[in-house]
């Protein structure tokens, strides 16, 4: 209709185009956060060529809808040749939904439990009611996912669901009664949880408003159940706010932090922290970066660790880097982070805060790092800013290309394989509501969708298959290449 109404035609509808089909032989699971263990947001996918994509289409015959406001990215279980695929959706109701890929329907829902509801259980916040926030993770071949749940009480509990049928495997852990120390009351799960050796870690930090005694953890649990819970956790405050929750690179866990209250000595806040599986912190300066500032940052709540820790690789150079409220990216070397007053380059690429994960993929022309914000050095479009990163001492941090985005989703990037037909993704959520692709290495606009329906800040859409997924808050979009 938007199309006859541009054209000024009759009032007769488009027909929707034929119905989409999983092509056989390919692959797309996506299993974590930002598809990846380091949470670079790339997506390999050969159907996903910057020409293709300039003629996606939303699927209109796709028909999910869901209640419950989606802040989790969607996962997706790939049945094999002739097997479900699954399109795995976590709401702030405690429901998590596997939805057909193709058609939206239902496949199996649960329940976990009722949400904690705001008022009368939580002493501030802005999620109401809480359950599910961050983003789960699947265990493949055990074909279980896991995911941390607010539950009425407050508790925060983590369960195991079956893929298969959506069951609750065993008995859920709660956090509060298993970890010394820790507050399910006075702690939100926003990042994502990630999985290495056996090991499941779910990071914590505070609720909207920073009430209560509350620290940036780290849990460890052991998902054989052979082990007890292990745990690190930073001094007041500290939270791991990022929705990119735990990276992994090399065996090493990494977080980035937000500010400590009142505090005088430095224990983990205003950082990017390296960790050891368990997990474990060492102390040592080639474990963390923060600024030499750091007081002072954390006496004006001026969190660097909003966007979360983005471990990657520039040829040779092992870096890590976060963005925050200051509108720096801070960048490090993951082979020695520095300590106080350490770490490789922190320019300033945004005016006021960056709140969202980025993204980056090496492409042929360079290495792109891509976030929504203000870019200092835009010159007309602005909103998505993509900064191309280069090796060297000092390392090369220069800003490539900005676009015309309206909304604080979490980017993703797409590649026909090895960077090749580089697209960076973004959502406008909260914002204009729409879909975007452009080029990744020049910043040309490939795809803008219509405005879609309501989007929750920080979520991310996905690709499978061939397939663009954008989970909103009344409903599943799905878009096509064919």
């Amino acid at each position: 209709m938007l199309a006859c109404a541009a054209l000024a035609c009759s009032k007769t509808t488009v027909p929707p185009g034929p119905p989409d089909q999983l092509p056989t032989g390919v692959r797309g699971a996506v299993l974590q956060h930002h598809n990846d263990a380091s949470r670079s947001g790339v997506y390999v996918d050969p159907a996903l060529t910057r020409d293709a994509v300039s003629r996606l289409r939303q699927d209109t015959a796709f028909n999910a809808p869901l209640q419950g406001s989606v802040y989790a990215q969607s996962l997706y279980w790939d049945g094999g040749d002739g097997g479900q695929d699954l399109l795995i959706v976590s709401t702030q109701h405690n429901e998590v939904i596997a939805f057909d890929p193709i058609t939206g329907a239902r496949i199996w829902a649960r329940t976990l439990a009722a949400p904690a509801p705001r008022s009368g259980q939580l002493p501030c916040g802005n999620i109401d009611p809480l359950g599910i926030t961050g983003t789960p993770i699947i265990d493949a071949p055990r074909k279980l996912m896991f995911v941390d749940a607010m539950t009425s009480g407050p508790r925060h509990r983590i369960y195991a669901v079956s893929l298969t049928d959506g069951s609750i495997s065993g008995t859920p852990v709660d956090v509060g009664a298993s970890v010394p120390g820790f507050d399910s009351s006075v702690q939100n799960q926003r990042g994502a949880l990630a999985l290495l050796n056996g090991i499941l870690y779910v990071p914590y930090s505070g609720h909207f408003g920073d009430c209560g005694n509350y620290f940036g953890w780290v849990v460890g649990l052991d998902t054989a159940g052979s082990a007890p819970p292990a745990a690190y956790h930073t001094g007041h405050g500290g939270g791991m706010w990022s929705m990119g929750g735990v990276a992994v690179a090399n065996g090493s866990l990494y977080v980035a932090t937000g500010n400590t209250i009142g505090l005088t000595t430095w224990n983990g806040g205003e950082a990017i922290l390296k960790l050891a599986p368990g997990p474990s912190f060492s102390g040592a300066s080639a474990s963390f970066y923060t600024p030499s500032n750091w007081q002072q940052l954390d006496n004006g709540d001026t969190d660097i660790g909003t966007a979360g820790a983005l471990p990657f690789d520039v040829g040779t150079a092992h870096y890590v880097a976060t963005l925050g409220k200051d509108g720096r990216i801070h960048l490090a070397d993951r082979d020695n982070l520095g300590g106080i007053g350490g770490g490789l380059a922190a320019p300033r690429v945004a005016n006021g805060v960056v709140v969202t994960a980025p993204t980056v993929i090496g492409t042929p022309s360079g290495t792109i790092l891509a976030f929504p914000g203000n870019g200092v050095s835009c010159s007309g479009a602005n909103g998505l800013v993509a900064l191309r990163i280069s090796a060297g001492a000092p390392p090369g941090i220069a800003t490539a290309w900005c676009a015309g985005v309206s909304g604080n989703g979490s980017p993703i990037a797409s590649t026909t394989g090895s960077g090749a037909e580089s697209i960076i993704w973004a959502l406008g959520a909260q914002g204009d509501n729409q879909l975007h692709a452009f080029n990744a290495e020049n910043g040309q606009v490939i795809f803008t969708s219509a405005a879609l329906g309501s989007l929750m800040k920080f979520n991310a859409p996905i690709a499978a298959k061939g397939r663009i997924y954008v989970a909103g808050n009344l409903a599943v979009y799905a878009f096509t290449v064919r």
